[in-house]
């Protein structure tokens, strides 16, 4: 039975010239082998109920775990849902990469593969070269193994080139508080007027903007003072500057991706991205200055920001 709590999300806007209509938020990311698989099944499920209709997997999160989950979840409610899935290994052949990649989904297809974390401009020079990678996929496409193909990139530069090679249906990149302003001011405009669809990620800065980690959960080198009792247990509530999740949604949606993807691997996470989401306002200048400002700080002292190339500032917007 659909959980009834959740609010749910129409579709709302082409994803570029894909065809396919897509919901505002995304699924990201649902793999956690500290997690009894049925439950992360059932927390997918979850978000599926209330409405999303895209979901991003790839090969490397957890070994291929998510990709299994996805698969599972997506049994009898394929119809209708836009599935990501990823090349990881980018000078390697594509084709095995594929047909592992379905076989864990137990799919025939997806609807996009993209060529996973294109770092640069050089990687994606050699990804789009004759024989390369790029080319390798579109053999895929031709088969039918997906219906569309792109990548998804931690350089603007690279992405303004994919853009402008006419050879990506949609790029994916990160989008939030803490970005490179490249990936704003020149990446989504020209994605928009090439109609190609964008699919963001980075909305939290994996996890730097709302709490006191590396990324992704992992405890800082230094830690800060007061972040462990003296009875040993971590505490819940950050030490040092950080976000809401409320501020990083809306932040990231006022940008107005086609798509933006937020990893929901527990339920807690996905109440409050979810709830974020339904209350969405766009900001205003001000309010978007407001929250740069506070990432900024929020950010310091957190270790390696790997989404944004090396330049003067990272700021969005």
């Amino acid at each position: 039975m659909a959980d009834t709590s959740l609010p749910r999300f129409p579709p709302r806007r082409g994803l570029g010239r894909t065809g396919f209509t897509a919901t505002a938020v995304g699924i990201g990311d649902v793999a956690d082998r500290t997690v009894p698989r049925a439950e992360l099944v059932a927390t997918l499920a979850r978000a599926l109920d209330a409405g999303l209709n895209v979901i991003d997997t790839a090969p490397g999160y957890e070994d291929g775990l998510s990709e299994e989950v996805v698969g599972e979840a997506l049994r009898g409610r394929r119809e209708g849902v836009f599935v990501i899935d990823k090349v990881d290994v980018l000078d390697a052949p594509v084709a095995p990469q594929v047909e592992a990649s379905l076989a864990r989904l137990g799919l025939p297809s997806v609807d996009l593969f993209a060529l996973h974390a294109v770092r640069s401009l050089e990687q994606w020079e050699a990804v789009a070269r004759p024989g390369g990678a790029l080319e390798q996929l579109e053999a895929c496409v031709a088969k039918g193994r997906a219906r569309f193909k792109g990548i998804s990139c931690h350089h603007p530069d690279a992405l303004v080139a994919a853009v402008r090679s006419g050879r990506c249906d949609v790029v994916m990149f990160p989008l939030g508080p803490f970005v490179d302003a490249r990936y704003v001011e020149e990446v989504l405009p020209l994605a928009r007027e090439r109609g190609v669809g964008v699919v963001s990620f980075k909305t939290f800065g994996a996890g730097k903007l709302l709490g006191d980690t590396e990324g992704y959960g992992r405890p800082l080198q230094a830690r800060p003072r007061g972040k462990v009792s003296s009875g040993g247990e971590a505490r819940d509530t950050p030490v040092l500057p950080h976000l809401t999740v409320a501020e990083c949604v809306h932040y990231t949606l006022t940008l107005d991706p086609d798509v933006m993807l937020m990893g929901m691997g527990f339920a807690n996470e996905q109440d409050a991205a979810l709830q974020a989401a339904a209350a969405f306002r766009p900001l205003d200048a001000a309010g978007l200055r407001t929250v740069r400002e506070r990432a900024r700080e929020a950010i310091q002292g957190k270790g390696e920001v790997w989404w944004n190339p090396p330049s003067p500032e990272a700021v969005a917007g």
